[in-house]
């Protein structure tokens, strides 16, 4: 079943569900994890900007700043530690942005990718925009299935390949469903639709490194995640929806439950 079993919530709603939740609000992410992140993407950290281009002239002070704006995150650079906060509200605005392009894609039956850095936490989200997506008469993409490469990992290197369940893209380690911060995965991806003479997809909706797809995005990013939002500001995101990218699959439901309705899917 990929259809969130729960009922569509209104805005009030999914708003108070968001913060009980942790998905916005008072997040687990803590507050050092994310200015570390900030400037591993300040200095060009290739794991950290998801495959995106990114000017490299963004500053700490820069990338704070954005955060705060579409995030949510606490402007003030002199709070190092504790927790961090994800604005409930832009968490909200993201999810109808998101809606109206993932309609416009079911009304043009448009192609598309579905990916997810996060099979433990964001899959289920993943697999109901794909599952209405083929049902609105998309055509759901899944280039280079089975595709290896290797991973660094704290004890070394892993072999990754791509697999798919249910049409969603993910790494897999010997069967094992992975989660992942890499751009290699989508770009082999796009890879192999040039070299089969297909087009990039018209849309891209996924997270972390599946994100950075030089195509239209619909992306979904933790506060830790700044190269999804600078890539927004740069215009290479289409949206990002900022939330905890990895709390129970089970309570993301109403959260999807409400982007479904939004979209018409």
């Amino acid at each position: 079943m990929t259809r969130p079993s729960v009922p569509v919530p209104t805005r009030d709603e999914l708003r108070k569900h968001l913060c009980e939740a942790r998905i916005a609000g008072d997040v687990a992410t803590p507050r050092d994890n994310n200015l570390r992140s900030y400037r591993r993407v300040v200095t060009g950290d290739e794991y950290a900007g998801f495959g995106l281009d990114l000017d490299p002239d963004w500053t700490f002070a820069q990338v704070l700043e954005v955060m705060a704006e579409r995030c949510g995150v606490s402007p003030d650079d002199l709070i190092t530690h504790g927790p961090d906060t994800i604005d409930p509200d832009r968490t909200i605005d993201a999810l109808d942005d998101a809606a109206e392009l993932i309609a416009r894609a079911a009304a043009d039956r448009a192609r598309v990718i579905v990916a997810t850095g996060h099979p433990a936490g964001l899959l289920p989200v993943h697999l109901a925009v794909v599952a209405g997506l083929r049902t609105a008469g998309c055509t759901v993409l899944t280039p280079a299935a089975g595709w290896r490469y290797e991973e660094w990992r704290r004890h070394g290197e892993e072999y990754r390949e791509i697999r798919y369940v249910a049409d969603v893209a993910m790494v897999s380690n010997r069967g094992e469903l992975c989660h992942t911060h890499s751009a290699y995965p989508m770009r082999a991806m796009l890879d192999d639709l040039e070299r089969a003479g297909e087009p990039p997809p018209d849309l891209v909706v996924a997270d972390h490194g599946w994100a950075g797809a030089g195509a239209t995005v619909v992306g979904f990013a933790d506060s830790n995640d700044p190269a999804l939002f600078l890539g927004a500001e740069e215009g290479k995101v289409a949206v990002v929806v900022p939330l905890d990218d990895n709390v129970a699959p089970h309570l993301y439901e109403p959260m999807t439950a409400y982007l479904l309705d939004k979209s018409g899917i």
